[in-house]
């Protein structure tokens, strides 16, 4: 039998795996992203306000909470995908299970992180901060699980590459709404819970959209996880040692794949941006544009640009590659954003070139997924296992190392151009404003060039090398 022949036999052997995406995946995968990144835009654009305008912590108080815990975070990120992949399925299958099991508590968590509970400072910032940690440790295995369900029902590149562009353009498109529905929100809460706590209504709300937007990927997900054959791996895996995921499994999976730690890298570059600009773009427009009311505008424009920039991520990528893609928009990204440095007093400029810069971002979040997915590929063609969980749980880590330099960065801006909350806005020093700029703009844009050089020098997986070690899995399987 020919070579092609003995292909053609794995895949008729392997179809009923390779499950097609259904229309409600194509169309609507990502509408739990929308809650989850609707929820937590509160805390991206609003934390440090809370922290230090409204709770009226010092600046090093502030910078104290939100160092600690999003260090902490940043340090367990690691582990989620590890548990994911190591212990034994739950009942609707290792990851879909966990889309439904601990997105509920998240509302009741999350709320307490905007609650300043006594007038005693170290009492109160020690509750925001355990807040904080406990609230993303119970929406980190969710996010993971979710993601990792690219992995297990793109069957292909192109699959993987639809379900990371539905993704991103829904989950950006939650920032648009945000725009909208964040300042409504938080006036009504303020006349429930007063001024100061008024974001831990807006947090527990959004929250609660999050799980129940989570709860629709459960259903749409119902039958890309094989879970009888998930729970009769993990019951054999004491005899049979080929299905089982160890510890040393684990760290061959990320040390034997140069790829994924150059991606883990680059993708640092992304999140950085980011979390930075959405948590200081509310000082640039009060002290630099003068103008606070210039941050509805900014958010809903920026935002429509992320959305049309996922939704373009696909086409972009099968035009010049997921990989050509990220690297030319990180480029483009740095550009705009030292031009916007330099007409840094004219906010109507700065806002356009920073949501061309939004723009870029949307098309570096549905892009990056799809190049986790190759590695994970990569890994299973190396290593003999399938490390689904574990690569996809170490997307958290640049995400988790971005929210740490958002805290630094900001406050080490402010502290350098000398802010108070006390300072009028109409007051505010030249060097002050260059100080924001310098968060908002220079310090990012650096980054994404260093990203850039990462991905062409570092990251070699070529879409064709994927799909011929895709055909080489289906083959061991098959044998």
């Amino acid at each position: 039998m020919s070579t092609e022949s003995k292909v053609v036999d794995v895949q008729e052997q392997k179809a009923p795996e390779g499950k097609p995406l259904s229309a409600a995946l194509k169309l609507f995968y990502g509408i739990g992203d929308f809650g989850f990144t609707f929820m937590t835009s509160v805390e991206s654009y609003f934390f440090n306000f809370f922290l230090t305008n409204l709770a009226a912590f010092s600046l090093g108080t502030a910078g104290i909470i939100t160092t600690v815990s999003s260090v902490v975070d940043a340090a367990l990120s690691w582990i989620y995908g590890a548990i994911l992949n190591s212990i034994k399925p739950k009942k609707w299958g290792r990851y879909r299970s966990w889309l439904v099991l601990l997105p509920w508590i998240v509302p009741f968590l999350f709320a307490f992180q905007f609650i300043r509970i006594s007038d005693n400072e170290f009492l109160a910032a020690t509750v925001i901060t355990i807040a904080a940690i406990v609230a993303k440790v119970t929406w980190n295995f969710p996010y993971v699980a979710n993601v990792s369900m690219i992995a297990v029902a793109g069957k292909t590149p192109n699959d993987r590459s639809q379900l990371a562009s539905t993704r991103g353009a829904w989950a950006n498109l939650s920032k648009v709404a945000f725009s909208y529905a964040a300042p409504a929100a938080a006036a009504v809460s303020a006349g429930l819970l007063g001024e100061v706590n008024k974001y831990a209504g807006v947090a527990f709300a959004f929250a609660a959209l999050m799980a129940v937007l989570y709860f629709a990927h459960f259903k749409m997900f119902d039958g890309y996880e094989d879970v009888e054959a998930e729970q009769k791996n993990a019951s054999a895996a004491g005899t049979d040692k080929s299905e089982k995921v160890g510890g040393k499994d684990l760290v061959t999976a990320l040390f034997q794949n140069r790829p994924l730690l150059i991606l883990i890298l680059a993708d640092f570059a992304k999140w950085m941006f980011n979390f930075v600009v959405m948590g200081i773009a509310i000082y640039y427009f009060t002290y630099v544009a003068k103008n606070p009311a210039m941050m509805a505008t900014y958010i809903l424009v920026s935002n429509l640009m992320c959305v049309i920039g996922s939704y373009l991520a696909k086409s972009l990528s099968k035009a010049i590659t997921t990989r050509t893609t990220a690297i030319v928009i990180y480029l483009m990204m740095a550009v705009v954003m030292i031009i916007a440095r330099f007409v840094y007093t004219n906010p109507t400029v700065v806002l356009v070139l920073m949501a061309v810069a939004q723009f870029g971002y949307g098309v570096a979040y549905a892009c990056t997924p799809a190049l986790y997915a190759d590695t994970i590929v990569y890994s299973e063609w190396k290593t003999g296992k399938n490390a689904t969980g574990w690569i996809s749980g170490l997307q958290n880590v640049p995400l988790k190392i971005g929210v740490v330099m958002r805290g630094i960065v900001i406050a080490s801006v402010l502290s350098l151009g000398g802010f108070s909350a006390k300072i009028d806005p109409a007051q505010a020093t030249v060097a002050l404003q260059e100080g924001i700029c310098l968060g908002f703009m220079v310090i990012p844009a650096i980054v994404l060039v260093l990203g850039a050089l990462l991905l062409i020098f570092g990251f070699n997986l070529k879409k064709e090398d994927v799909e011929k070690y895709q055909t080489e899995i289906a083959s061991r399987k098959a044998a």
